[in-house]
């Protein structure tokens, strides 16, 4: 028997009690998805959140954090391949200028919310993750393979340039949002800056390429084939990132 605050209670009947009783949710998962039930840009907040959390890990002494999510062409040498460092180095940034982190995350937020209201949760996750491929595609191919490269600009200019494909194509005003990717652009050119251009180009060859794949394949009947259009995508992508398997680093 166990003694209750209503008095004694059998073991059976105890185990009914607990098995009837609402269980309560934590705070954050209750939180979430009422945001994600209001409409709100979930995957948006959740990725400044992850790029925010793994930017104060690397502000830590002896964690090495960036060291070890960076990516540079290197990491995809035969003998010394790191494949996921071409994703995880869109979530680390420079620990020694602030202001790139938080540049990144304020257009992403202006970016993201405008894109994942129009694409959906899903589509949008894929197109900032395969965008972020893309920018370091760009690296690899682009670049010294001994410099290592951080930062989300990859797969943020893949979000302005997935934007600029829909507006354009859905009969939207374009004018300033190029004037903004000029701007950015030749920011990566300036000496001095220390701007990896390459990861601009790629991430903005590599979104606009999805944004035409989104928008020319909305109708309900053509989701099968938006699906296989992103697998190829990513599946050329994949055999591009393979570079120093078919031309070797001398």
């Amino acid at each position: 028997m166990t003694q209750a605050a209503v008095g004694v209670i059998c073991p059976e009947c105890m185990r009914e009690q607990r098995a009837s009783a609402p269980r309560t949710k934590p705070a954050v998962l209750t939180r979430v998805r009422s945001a994600a039930g209001r409409g709100a840009p979930v995957v948006t907040y959740s990725l400044i959140g992850i790029t925010l959390a793994v930017f104060v890990l690397q502000l830590i002494p002896g964690l090495a954090i960036t060291d070890r999510l960076l990516y540079a062409g290197v990491y995809s040498i035969p003998g010394n391949l790191e494949p996921w460092r071409m994703i995880t180095s869109v979530f680390v940034h420079s620990t020694g200028l602030i202001f790139h982190v938080l540049l990144n995350m304020y257009t992403l937020w202006i970016f993201g919310q405008l894109l994942e209201g129009l694409l959906g949760r899903w589509r949008f996750l894929s197109l900032y993750l395969i965008s972020g491929l893309g920018g370091s595609v760009g690296v690899l191919w682009l670049s010294d393979p001994r410099v290592g490269v951080v930062g989300a600009s990859g797969a943020i200019f893949g979000l302005m340039g997935a934007f600029l494909v829909i507006q354009r194509r859905l009969g939207g005003q374009t004018t300033q949002l190029f004037v903004l990717l000029g701007i950015n652009l030749v920011i990566g050119f300036v000496p001095g800056f220390n701007v990896a251009w390459q990861a601009h180009l790629g991430g903005l060859v590599t979104g606009a390429l999805i944004g035409l794949i989104f928008v020319e394949t909305r109708k309900r009947s053509q989701q099968a084939l938006q699906v296989w259009l992103l697998v190829g995508v990513v599946a050329v992508l994949l055999v591009l990132s393979l570079r120093y398997f078919f031309f070797p680093v001398f």
